[in-house]
């Protein structure tokens, strides 16, 4: 048969799973991964296969996926990529819905590695079957308690759930990526990476997640795309729902070299990958440093409704290098109304600064800054908070008040707290209260512009 639909559903609530390749030798890919699948607490049943064992850590092993009598949803190879058409003859017969291919040595390595994935794509088409990879890691769920990752969990920490939803064509950026989100604090959807594409790619996954209600933002990390055309229809119809960023690698020479090595990808013009973006209303950010700060503010904040931003902060000089950082992202740090100016001079000591930044100067108090976004930020689309410490009239409430006063103005909040064990300790609470933090004012700025970004 012919592939018809577009479905990947199952690869996200799988009732089943086998692992083809399983062993019960720690440290084996098959090994981690079944590990990884009971650590998550994965409800549905899981069959290892593998002709050398009968058993695996209790659980009876099959020969191939033919003998299993279940129906099965989901299948993992881990095996050589000399073995994996004829492991996939038998998961075919088996009537298996979609395959997840860890296995490397595709055509990443060159012409034998990429007939091998000529013939999984003709496989595919002609069956049906969905296959995702090779050379990935396939589907990290905190929703449906799925993990397929093979890195150690020890090493490579999972993030909590969240709502955020991650695309990566690199296995390496997944990884790391999820590390950085969980030391962070940020809780994701899932992580989906689909390696060398040979059938699933950002396309499927778009067009799922653009229905999927615990998404809530997604970040897309891409070498080359699938289909242009389609990516850019499903992309539409993503970002009419939910804000979408991506970054896109191999911009140079390079890059491109690099990523064709790494997943046999044919990285194409950036310029048509930017116009690309801009038409289907994703926002680029370039580097990893900004995607890491669109993760933060995209997955806890309001989207901004344009690019007017109120700087409030203890600290003058530390409010101009805010209010500079501001400029240089092509943000607009405008002087409040001259009511909301006389507003807040007669509830301010008269030492303090009322333009834009607010100087609320080293007298602060915890009452002070939240009167000063809540009167002021009906004139802007999102608020810079430089909290600087030391002030001993400040404590610890002030963080729960200014996640509060974020709730009810509906607008995003941005904090900005630079210094030392103190500081880094409070900072831990504001991120646990649902506000983003940022260590200097070139990161805040920049979180900024990307909130900025998402409201066109």
């Amino acid at each position: 048969m012919n592939k018809t639909n577009n479905d990947i559903s199952f690869f996200f609530n799988p009732k089943s799973i086998a692992v083809v390749g399983a062993s019960p030798v720690a440290g084996k890919l098959s090994n981690v991964i079944m590990n990884s699948l009971k650590e998550i607490g994965f409800p549905g049943r899981i069959y290892p296969v593998n002709p050398k064992y009968k058993s695996i850590d209790g659980m009876k092993c099959y020969q191939s996926a033919t003998d299993i009598k279940d129906d099965m949803d989901v299948a993992i190879l881990c095996i050589p990529a000399s073995r994996v058409l004829g492991a996939m003859e038998d998961i075919v017969k088996k009537k298996v819905k979609g395959a997840i291919i860890v296995s490397a040595g595709f055509k990443e390595i060159g012409k034998d590695g990429a007939e091998i994935e000529e013939k999984l794509k003709k496989m595919s088409d002609e069956t049906g079957i969905r296959i995702m990879g090779p050379n990935c890691l396939g589907v990290f769920d905190n929703i449906s308690k799925i993990d397929t990752f093979f890195v150690l969990r020890e090493r490579v920490k999972r993030p909590r759930a969240g709502g955020l939803t991650i695309l990566s064509q690199s296995g390496s950026f997944a990884g790391t990526i999820m590390d950085e989100l969980s030391a962070e604090g940020l809780g994701v959807a899932r992580i989906i990476n689909y390696g060398n594409r040979v059938d699933v790619g950002e396309t499927d996954c778009l067009e799922y997640i653009a229905e999927d209600k615990s998404t809530k933002a997604v970040g897309i990390y891409m070498e080359s795309v699938d289909d242009g055309r389609r990516f850019i229809e499903a992309a539409r119809r993503c970002t009419a729902k939910k804000p979408v960023f991506a970054i896109k690698v191999g911009r140079h020479e390079a890059g491109m070299s690099a990523a064709k090595s790494h997943t046999g990808a044919i990285a194409g013009r950036y310029e048509i990958y930017s116009a690309a973006f801009k038409k289907a209303g994703i926002i680029e950010v370039k580097g990893y440093s900004e995607f890491l700060d669109a993760c933060k503010v995209l997955s806890k904040q309001y989207p901004a409704d344009g690019k007017r931003v109120l700087i409030v902060t203890d600290g003058g000089g530390m409010g101009a290098s805010i209010a500079d950082a501001c400029n240089d992202f092509g943000l607009t740090v405008a002087e409040p109304s001259q009511d909301i100016k006389n507003l807040l001079a007669s509830r301010l000591p008269p030492f303090c600064s009322v333009g834009n930044p607010i100087d609320l100067t080293g007298s602060v108090t915890d009452d002070d800054y939240v009167m000063a976004v809540k009167e002021t930020m009906t004139e802007y689309d999102t608020t810079i908070i430089m909290v600087l410490w030391g002030p001993p009239t400040l404590t610890d409430k002030l963080i729960g008040m200014l996640a509060d006063a974020a709730a009810e103005l509906k607008k995003p909040v941005i904090i900005c707290s630079p210094g030392g064990e103190y500081s880094h300790k409070r900072n831990k609470m504001f991120e646990e209260a649902g506000l983003p933090v940022f260590s200097s004012p070139e990161e805040a700025a920049r979180a900024a512009a990307v909130l900025a970004k998402s409201s066109r």
